[in-house]
Protein backbone atom coordinates (compact mmCIF):
# COMPACT_ATOMS: atom_id res chain seq x y z
CA UNK A 1 0.00 0.00 0.00
CA UNK A 2 1.26 3.26 -0.70
CA UNK A 3 0.29 6.64 0.45
CA UNK A 4 0.92 9.96 -0.44
CA UNK A 5 0.36 13.78 0.43
CA UNK A 6 -0.32 15.91 -2.53
CA UNK A 7 0.10 19.88 -2.60
CA UNK A 8 -3.34 21.18 -4.67
CA UNK A 9 -3.52 25.13 -5.38
CA UNK A 10 -6.94 25.30 -7.19
CA UNK A 11 -8.65 23.93 -3.81
CA UNK A 12 -10.32 26.48 -2.35
CA UNK A 13 -13.43 25.25 0.15
CA UNK A 14 -14.79 21.82 1.21
CA UNK A 15 -16.54 21.34 -1.36
CA UNK A 16 -12.99 20.76 -3.81
CA UNK A 17 -12.00 18.26 -1.15
CA UNK A 18 -15.38 16.48 -1.43
CA UNK A 19 -15.20 16.73 -5.49
CA UNK A 20 -11.50 15.06 -5.22
CA UNK A 21 -12.62 12.38 -2.73
CA UNK A 22 -15.41 11.48 -5.04
CA UNK A 23 -13.90 11.23 -8.03
CA UNK A 24 -10.48 9.67 -6.86
CA UNK A 25 -13.19 7.44 -4.64
CA UNK A 26 -14.21 5.68 -7.74
CA UNK A 27 -10.71 4.25 -8.91
CA UNK A 28 -9.85 0.88 -8.65
CA UNK A 29 -7.85 0.62 -5.71
CA UNK A 30 -7.69 4.07 -3.80
CA UNK A 31 -8.27 3.21 -0.35
CA UNK A 32 -8.92 6.19 1.33
CA UNK A 33 -8.94 10.43 0.44
CA UNK A 34 -8.35 13.37 2.75
CA UNK A 35 -7.97 16.98 2.35
CA UNK A 36 -7.43 20.23 4.26
CA UNK A 37 -8.61 22.83 2.43
CA UNK A 38 -6.76 25.68 4.07
CA UNK A 39 -3.93 23.79 3.67
CA UNK A 40 -4.46 23.00 0.17
CA UNK A 41 -3.29 19.66 0.45
CA UNK A 42 -4.65 15.99 0.45
CA UNK A 43 -3.89 12.53 1.35
CA UNK A 44 -4.00 9.56 -0.88
CA UNK A 45 -3.65 5.75 -0.21
CA UNK A 46 -3.96 3.67 -2.53
CA UNK A 47 -2.93 -0.14 -3.57
CA UNK A 48 -2.46 -1.91 -7.42
CA UNK A 49 -4.04 -1.09 -9.88
CA UNK A 50 -4.22 2.64 -8.93
CA UNK A 51 -1.15 4.20 -9.54
CA UNK A 52 0.56 7.75 -8.61
CA UNK A 53 0.42 8.77 -12.28
CA UNK A 54 -3.22 7.85 -12.55
CA UNK A 55 -3.66 9.95 -10.01
CA UNK A 56 -1.54 13.15 -10.76
CA UNK A 57 -3.99 12.48 -14.58
CA UNK A 58 -7.19 12.65 -12.99
CA UNK A 59 -6.68 15.31 -10.71
CA UNK A 60 -5.66 17.28 -13.78
CA UNK A 61 -8.73 15.90 -15.47
CA UNK A 62 -11.22 17.61 -13.07
CA UNK A 63 -9.30 20.97 -12.78
CA UNK A 64 -7.43 19.83 -9.51
CA UNK A 65 -3.87 19.17 -10.74
CA UNK A 66 -0.63 18.32 -8.01
CA UNK A 67 2.01 20.57 -8.05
Amino acid sequence: MEKQTFSIPNISCGHCVNAIKNELGEMVGIKSVDGNPTSKIIEVEWEAPATEDQIRAALKEINYPAA
